[in-house]
């Protein structure tokens, strides 16, 4: 019989790990765009930490599951760490003293996003190891539900913290990573590969996750139209009630309220994962959320009640983070063990490229047409996405691994996967859920 989640000691400490880790993230995530603004006042410098920081993070991603793939990961977890915990203290030092240069924010920022890349799938790897497989769906709402707290909490604490003085939320996030590595060094189970992968920028290398996905349909189903479409319309649905809320700028109350709602339908929905079991009804949970996105905004269009618009947006949140929860299980159970950080960093790829451009085409749908047009084509696509999630036999067939077969005549390092107890160990879990298929 499994060991129950609550007497394993190495997801706790991932658990705990991570815990430190997000906290200190999301407080210099803040901090760093209002660092520049007030050395510079300009709000095109602050802007352009969290622009770099995203473009790093997608042209890093794919060659990051490679190298997840290729270096045992609880080792290269903590080499990560050890990268972050050198950057955080050059930029606490420099903060401290008020010599804190455009430049060296921005490699901060960016070094950030690369070592996340390098890190996200290790660490997927890594719980892989040691979670069972009828576990993984509790495990991933547990995980999911720590970082919507931290993420609701974080930047209210770093925010309190630059008030008093700029270096307190960098050196905040300095002890953060410090405990995340201390709970990694204290995991004993170690994940490796089953070979070695190749050159990290070769073609097939990095393509090998994005081919994964492709050869099972319910993957490539899901990730196309729940990850990609459903993400790109949700973020714009999301930003055009910002800004009808917020009465064309005029007022936070009301899009602050949104916002609100929306983290905690994220938080809700990770609480009651576990509850209902969301890998054994990932495909009901998907085609749930699509047509509760399409109904709010219909809704939408036509109230003028912030506190509704709320309510419906923490719905439609709460669902796709049940939903996602149950993809990222079934994703985690079905990929081969020396495939998972490449086709993890494949799926945060496909999840992730479209986000930016969501609340950009919201904002000019709002702007060309007005509140009841842009809410309907918005509603529209939507709708699209919904009725091929639906009704894509690939989708009611759910997922089952593909048969094994060679990669490619890789070196051969192990006859299995070596996943034995030792003691050593590093710190925050993967890409945690977050929006409509993103996973």
């Amino acid at each position: 019989m499994a060991t129950p989640l609550r007497s394993n000691r190495d997801f706790r400490l991932l658990w705990l790990s991570g815990l430190f880790a997000v906290l200190g993230s999301q407080m210099s995530a803040l901090a760093l765009p209002l660092l520049i603004l007030k050395a510079t006042g300009s709000a095109v410098q602050a802007g352009a930490v969290g622009t770099v920081s995203v473009c790093a993070l997608l042209v890093t991603m794919l060659p990051g599951g490679v190298m997840a793939d290729r270096v045992e990961r609880r080792r290269l977890m903590r080499l990560c760490d050890a990268g972050s915990l050198a950057a955080i203290t050059a930029l606490t030092v420099a903060v401290w003293y008020g010599h804190a240069p455009m430049v060296l924010v921005l490699l901060v920022a960016t070094s950030g996003a690369v070592l996340s890349s390098v890190y996200a799938p290790a660490a997927f790897g890594l719980m892989r190891a040691v979670v069972p497989p009828d576990q993984m769906g509790t495990a991933t709402a547990r995980l999911q539900a720590r970082t919507a707290t931290v993420k609701m909490a974080g930047p209210l604490v770093g925010g309190a913290l630059f008030g008093i003085h700029e270096a307190l939320p960098f050196a905040a996030q300095f002890l953060g990573l410090l405990l995340s590595t201390l709970c990694i060094a204290l995991v004993r189970t170690r994940s490796e590969a089953r070979t070695r992968a190749g050159s990290v920028f070769s073609r097939r290398e990095l393509t090998a996750g994005l081919t994964f996905l492709w050869q099972l349909p319910y993957l490539r189903t899901v990730l196309l139209v729940f990850g990609l479409g459903m993400n790109f319309a949700f973020g714009a649905l999301t930003f055009t009630a910002l800004a009808v809320f917020s009465d064309d700028g005029t007022s936070g109350l009301g899009s602050g309220f949104v916002i609100t709602c929306v983290s905690a339908g994220s938080l809700a929905g990770a609480l009651l994962a576990p509850r209902i079991a969301p890998d054994r009804h990932a495909r009901a949970l998907i085609v749930a959320t699509c047509w509760s996105c399409v109904l709010t905004a219909g809704a939408l269009a036509w109230l003028s009640s912030a506190l509704l618009a709320g309510v419906l947006c923490a719905l439609c949140m709460c669902l796709s983070t049940i939903a996602s929860i149950g993809f990222l299980s079934t994703l985690l159970v079905v990929t081969p063990e020396d495939r998972i950080g490449r086709v993890q960093s494949a799926a945060g790829f496909l999840s992730s490229i479209v986000q930016p451009f969501g609340p950009l085409a919201g904002g000019a749908l709002l702007t060309l047409l007005g509140t009841r047009s842009a809410f309907g084509i918005i509603g529209g696509v939507l709708a699209v996405s919904a009725a091929v999630v639906t009704l894509a036999p690939s989708v009611r067939a759910g997922a089952a691994a593909p048969p094994e077969e060679p990669e490619a005549p890789f070196e051969q390092e192990r006859p299995e996967p070596q996943l034995k107890p030792e003691p050593a160990g590093t710190p925050r879990p993967a890409h945690d859920a977050a929006g409509p298929g993103a996973l």
